[in-house]
């Protein structure tokens, strides 16, 4: 995937992750965004070959609370 397309894709992800965030955790878009940027989710959804751009906006929050909460991130099996 070219790095156009794929920062488009992330362009469409993110939006949707910090709102999930913002929602979920009761706090506005702005902390929501700083505390996605600080995670290893988010370095780890900036690199292309991890593809954790093919999962949802959800369940990439579900992978963000499980680092917040252990401090480990499990990758979900592919079906």
């Amino acid at each position: 995937m070219s790095d156009k397309h794929f920062k488009a894709i992330l362009t469409l992800i993110l939006p949707k992750l910090i709102y999930i965030i913002s929602d979920k955790e009761n706090i506005d878009e702005i902390e929501a965004t700083n505390q996605l940027y600080q995670s290893e989710l988010y370095s780890l959804l900036e690199d292309e070959g991890t593809k954790l751009w093919h999962f949802s906006p959800l369940t990439l929050y579900h992978m963000y609370d499980e680092e917040k909460r252990t401090g480990q991130i499990t990758f979900p099996e592919e079906g």
